[in-house]
């Protein structure tokens, strides 16, 4: 697996999670990891709670690890 880092959640981080909220039906701590995720330039989110191949904002998809 790739590199691990810390990335803070700000405002702006919780105002993006409700739009991955919005348009991706996730829930809202879902939804804040996606849009964590996505801020800190992540390409790959492993999750086996999300939709295993989904492709979020054309540069981060959900893999889920198990399958």
């Amino acid at each position: 697996m790739g590199e691990s880092r810390m990335h803070p959640i700000t405002p702006a981080t919780i105002l993006a999670a409700l739009t991955v909220a919005e348009r991706y039906g996730f829930s809202h701590y879902d939804s804040l990891i996606v849009a964590t995720a996505l801020e800190a330039g992540c390409s790959t989110l492993y999750s086996e709670d999300m939709q295993h191949g989904q492709l979020i904002d054309n540069r981060l998809t959900i893999i889920n690890p198990f399958r």
